[in-house]
C-alpha cells in the first residue's frame, strides 16, 4: 500500500513559492476545479498543493472548509498520479457543494493532465539541453 498521508512538507505555504507559481506556472481547467502547476527543480521532493475555494462563492466557512477537505482528500487518494517535484494550486470553480465522488473523479482527470503535461515539459527540456547534431 502507498502512503496516502498528506505531510507539512507536502502544503504549499510561503509567499516566494505562491508568487513564482502564479508568475510561471501553467494553468488549465477541469470539470470543477482550475489549477496552476509549476515544475521545481528539484524532482526529489515531494509535490506540494494549496487548495482556494473562493468566498465570493461560498459566504460560509464551513462550506469552505467542508469543500477544501474534500479536495485534498481526492488529492491525497490519488498523488500517486502526480509523482514528485511539483508545485499545484486547485481552485474549486461551482457555486454549489459537489458530492465527493464528483471531486474525485475531477480530480483523477486534473492529476493526469499534470502527470502527461510534466512529461511533456521535461521532455522539451532535454531536447532544448543536447548538443546540435547529438543522436540519441
Amino acid at each position: 500500500m502507498t502512503d496516502e498521508t498528506l505531510t507539512k512538507q507536502e502544503r504549499l505555504c510561503g509567499k516566494k513559492a505562491v508568487e513564482a507559481l502564479f508568475g510561471r506556472g501553467k494553468s488549465g481547467t477541469k470539470g470543477c476545479l482550475r489549477y496552476r502547476f509549476l515544475m521545481r527543480e528539484s524532482e526529489e521532493l515531494p509535490s506540494r498543493i494549496l487548495v482556494s475555494v473562493p468566498k465570493r462563492s461560498f459566504k460560509r466557512a464551513v462550506k469552505r472548509n467542508l469543500l477544501k477537505r474534500r479536495i485534498r482528500e481526492a488529492y491525497r487518494r490519488q498523488k500517486a498520479l502526480l509523482g514528485p517535484g511539483m508545485d499545484v494550486l486547485f481552485v474549486y470553480l461551482p457555486r454549489e457543494v459537489l458530492p465527493s465522488a464528483d471531486i474525485h473523479a475531477n480530480m483523477a482527470s486534473v492529476l493526469s493532465e499534470i502527470g502527461s503535461r510534466k512529461v511533456e515539459m521535461v521532455d522539451n527540456q532535454i531536447n532544448i539541453n543536447k548538443c546540435p547534431g547529438e543522436n540519441d
